[in-house]
């Protein structure tokens, strides 16, 4: 893990993805769970779940289990979960030892950029699900429908920050696209940083996201009804009773 948001420039990560903003989120995935599920998701894992924004919203009556790559990521998610498990580890290798009612793989799946790391974390997942257990992941965009575009947000005030994302594609031929992110960091002492770094992507087509859940033996569910507007794509696998 080399990029900077994600190692020494963490700490903005509140200012950037303020907490409130994912609460309708939160609830819309849940009710994608349970209804799969057949019933409430008491035990939850989350793979690559930055900083623990998402997890915090869900409330305390059930089990949430927060992984990720990066130690400050995880050191983040924790101070946003207090009283569950954060734990450091690698979604394509990670093995806990126990199973869960569901595993979640939200856009961190972003950061999965060949088929092999996408088969492997969803091996990973579906080796922690529990017979009957359900798998959601939720890429932000799929190689038919990608389109260059632009996104910007943030907070104001002081200490304050905004990002800038160019998200395009220099090779279309392969799996990646490239997102061009530019921070500006306002610090209490009122001074100004540009940061610029480019993360590279994984971009694949709906029928990889398909075969890497069949390939994990997990049941492609094709009838799942989500809100585009608060989930731009979902996928669901549901391990064999």
């Amino acid at each position: 893990m080399t990029h900077r948001l994600y190692t020494d420039l963490a700490e903005w990560w509140p200012l950037l993805s303020e907490r409130e903003s994912h609460a309708e989120e939160a609830e819309h995935i849940l009710s994608l769970i349970d209804g799969v599920l057949g019933g409430t998701a008491l035990r939850i894992l989350e793979l690559g779940s930055g900083g623990g924004m998402l997890a915090s919203h869900i409330d305390s009556d059930r089990e949430v289990v927060l992984t990720d790559i990066s130690s400050k990521m995880v050191s983040l998610a924790a101070q946003h979960n207090p009283g569950r498990r954060v734990l450091e580890g690698d979604m394509r290798s990670m093995r806990l030892g126990e199973t869960f009612d569901a595993v979640l793989l939200h856009d961190a799946v972003m950061y999965l950029t060949s088929k092999a790391d996408l088969f492997a974390a969803v091996q990973t997942a579906a080796a922690h699900l529990r017979p009957g257990g359900v798998f959601l992941m939720m890429p932000d965009v799929l190689k038919e429908t990608f389109e260059e575009q632009t996104l910007s947000g943030g907070t104001t005030g002081v200490p304050a920050a905004q990002l800038m994302e160019w998200h395009w594609d220099a090779d279309p031929s392969d799996d990646t696209y490239q997102v061009e992110m530019c921070l500006l960091l306002r610090d209490k002492d009122h001074s100004v940083r540009v940061v610029h770094e480019q993360h590279t992507m994984g971009l694949f087509s709906t029928m990889t996201y398909i075969d890497a859940l069949r390939g994990a033996n997990l049941e492609v569910i094709r009838d799942l009804v989500w809100d585009d507007q608060l989930v731009a794509e979902a996928f669901c696998g549901r391990r064999s009773a």
